[in-house]
């Protein structure tokens, strides 16, 4: 399975402007480019794995309650960019380094997905990865910056289910969803939302090549952001 999603994506990264192509996929990809600027810049790592039954599972992180930004939140491994990274790949991998003490050795990058703006109005690019031998990662929690490891099948970011649900909220005046998402996993009961459900909605839309169960009428604030960005240049 992991080296099936090796092939999709390289496929898709190398066709994402030709015609035909699925229409989940065009501008969802970005080459990895240099960076003009590094101001308000960041990148998580999507990393993947194969699960036991061979369904393709991702890495989250809970946030540490001494983190000053989104305590005890449910996060992707990653952070804002240093001036001695030479690209958002690099940014996200020595991240998940100091956060979880993965060995950037172990993952293989093999996409970019185009940038979303957080709540406090951070770039922030999704670098798509591979960890191959699982059972190689000995986990390394800097306790500063996260209070659990734990993983979740990737395909559940599509599926409506018990586990899903939509709050609608309001930002200046707009109206915006907020996708939630409940686990549990052997580390505790956990929530996924915000940011990191958007981005795995969105990952998971690529990977798997067809749409969320759920309705999508309302962007996520990302989205949005977007959009009032386009509205006013």
């Amino acid at each position: 399975m992991i080296h099936d999603l090796i092939k999709i994506l390289v496929y898709i990264l190398d066709n994402r402007n030709g015609e035909g192509s699925n229409p989940i996929i065009p501008s969802y990809m970005a080459k990895n480019t240099p960076i003009s600027s590094r101001k308000n810049r960041a990148a998580v790592l999507i990393c993947i794995f194969s699960g036991p039954n061979g369904e393709l599972r991702v890495i989250l992180t809970r946030r540490s309650m001494k983190l000053s930004s989104h305590p005890g939140d449910v996060a992707l491994p990653g952070g804002k960019m240093d001036e001695g990274d030479a690209d958002d790949s690099a940014t996200a991998l020595r991240e998940a380094m100091e956060e979880i003490g993965l060995d950037p050795g172990l993952v293989r990058v093999v996409a970019n997905l185009e940038p979303f703006i957080s709540s406090n109005l951070l770039t922030v690019v999704p670098v798509i990865g591979i960890l191959s031998n699982v059972g190689d990662f000995k986990p390394v929690l800097n306790a500063d910056e996260v209070d659990a490891i734990f993983d979740a099948p990737l395909e559940m970011f599509l599926q409506e289910d018990d586990r899903y649900k939509c709050v609608v909220k309001d930002w200046e005046g707009w109206k915006y969803a907020c996708h939630i998402f409940e686990l549990e996993a052997e580390q505790g009961n956990f929530v996924v939302g915000g940011l990191t459900a958007s981005i795995l909605i969105h990952a998971a839309s690529i990977i798997y090549q067809r749409s969320p169960s759920f309705n999508q009428n309302l962007q996520d604030f990302s989205q949005l952001q977007s959009t009032l960005n386009l509205l006013n240049n």
